[in-house]
């Protein structure tokens, strides 16, 4: 089946060019090179006599090589001229220019061959494009005087029976108009290969892009975690203190107080990570730990879940990478527990030797979870597992014996 194309694409696609800022901005920067070209011309050959011959024009074209070339292999020149390209070449879009110094001499005679092709541009781009609207111009005016003008020693006609110069004159102002952006368009292009990142500074951009998408994917895993724990603990906690309110007020302010609790543990969690996430210099508070499993269960149990505790092992032996990203393991258990399974019975084991630590999380299945279908893991339980990658080590999740069990090592090599 054919899919139709929109009648208006092509008309667009012709007119862009008359309309789009790119087209003036670039012909602003060919006419800064068009003026240094000028300038260094003024001192020799100068700008009189002569300046209608081929070979005057070809002199002005070469003249200015030498000293370009000499500014081009200066250092910070790459810095300048990637400044302005950004701004005028490559408007909202400049990831493709660097704005770095010259580091080697590869990158020095890049920007001197650049700045010789951007007054070059400037010569062989500009001019015609300028002399082409003059030209438009003259003859969109001619038909409305009584014996015509002349430019360059070109005579147009006036009177009424020379109109036809009128709509010659638009497409020839059009077609300038044209040239202009294409020799803009081709300035663009000798920018990004010119001026663009040398092939060591893409690898430490890439590098430092990875560097932050990692860490925010962990910040992001954090968040996941920690407010993604309180709020079903919250939820739940709110729930039964809601139903119990009148006929149990005891279990009920226990109830409000682990609601405060949670949040106030919530609003510390995000305090930090968004001191993270603002790079403040202000030291955020110490994640959780291994250490603090005692009151992770006890959470948990506000929410009215019966959790069993059982730790073997020296903890001060795991180093707090692990101990940290552990805490966060058995948190994201817990709240798939309490999420999807309720408040069942859950045993929490921690089990600490000279090679890893090894966590497990296991709870009943209720005949109303949805756990036994989800054994591919939702984003919980991928999470889980990427920490797990992380640290070199390998998570395991599904049904087990009748129980739901999460089951995770960590080696405490990968952390030395």
């Amino acid at each position: 089946m054919f899919q139709s194309v929109p009648r208006r694409t092509m008309p667009t696609r012709l007119v862009r060019p008359l309309v789009a800022p790119t087209t003036y901005t670039r012909a602003f920067h060919q006419f800064t090179g068009l003026l240094l070209g000028v300038a260094v011309a003024m001192v020799h050959p100068g700008l009189e006599g002569g300046e209608n011959s081929l070979g005057y024009a070809v002199w002005l074209l070469v003249t200015p090589v030498p000293m370009l070339t000499a500014f081009g292999l200066v250092a910070e020149a790459r810095r300048f001229e990637g400044f302005q390209a950004r701004l005028l070449l490559r408007p909202g879009d400049e990831s493709d220019i660097a704005i770095t110094r010259s580091r080697t001499w590869p990158d020095r005679r890049r920007t001197a061959l650049w700045l010789v092709l951007r007054v070059e541009c400037g010569w062989l781009g500009l001019a015609p494009a300028a002399y082409g609207a003059v030209m438009a111009i003259t003859m969109l005016l001619a038909p409305a005087t009584q014996h015509g003008l002349s430019v360059n020693g070109l005579t147009f006609g006036g009177g009424a029976e020379h109109w036809w110069f009128v709509p010659l004159g638009v497409i020839f102002f059009v077609l300038s108009v044209y040239y202009l952006a294409a020799a803009g368009a081709l300035l663009t292009t000798l920018s990004t290969r010119l001026l663009g990142p040398s092939q060591s500074e893409r690898l430490v951009l890439l590098e430092r892009r990875t560097e932050q998408l990692l860490e925010h994917n962990r910040l992001a895993r954090e968040l996941h975690d920690s407010i993604g724990h309180a709020l079903s603990v919250t939820v739940l906690q709110a729930g039964a203190a809601r139903q119990l309110l009148d006929t149990d007020p005891v279990f009920a302010d226990k109830a409000l107080g682990a609601i405060e609790e949670t949040g106030r543990r919530a609003l510390e969690d995000l305090e930090r990570m968004l001191l993270l996430l603002r790079e403040s210099p202000e030291p955020a508070a110490p994640r959780p730990g291994l250490a603090e499993m005692q009151s992770l269960v006890d959470s948990t149990r506000a929410a009215g879940a019966r959790v069993e505790l059982s730790m073997l092992g020296t903890l001060e032996t795991v180093p707090p990478v692990i101990s940290r990203e552990g805490y966060r393991i058995v948190q994201e258990s817990l709240t798939n527990v309490l999420r999807h399974a309720g408040p069942v019975l859950v045993e929490v084991s921690v089990s600490v030797d000279t090679e890893s630590v090894e966590l497990t999380v296991r709870n009943g299945i209720g005949e109303s979870s949805e756990l036994p279908r989800r054994t591919g893991g939702g984003s919980g339980l991928r999470g889980i597992r990427e920490r797990a990658a992380l640290l070199g080590g390998e998570a395991t999740a599904g049904p087990h014996d009748g129980y739901w069990r999460v089951r995770v090592r960590l080696p405490l090599r990968w952390a030395s």
